[in-house]
């Protein structure tokens, strides 16, 4: 769980989110969470559609991603 601590290496191009921008501005506006390493860190998407293309009907899927960002990309 803390592989995003000891492994990051600041290369030119980003190759894992800890490195990002976003990441290094999350860690600064919260000094208390980003203190522990094992804090796990989630991304969580959605995107509402029309399976079947007709909008009058009264339902739609809703798929949701959730993905955790302190796992290294191998």
């Amino acid at each position: 769980m803390t592989w995003h601590l000891k492994c990051r290496e600041d290369a030119a191009k980003v190759i894992h989110p800890a490195a990002s921008e976003a990441w290094k501005h999350f860690d600064k506006t919260h000094p208390t969470f980003a203190d522990e390493p094992r804090n796990v860190r989630l991304g969580l998407c959605t995107d509402g559609f029309n399976p079947f293309g007709c909008f009058a009907t009264p339902y739609s899927c809703w798929p949701i991603f959730l993905i955790v960002y302190i796992q290294p990309f191998s």
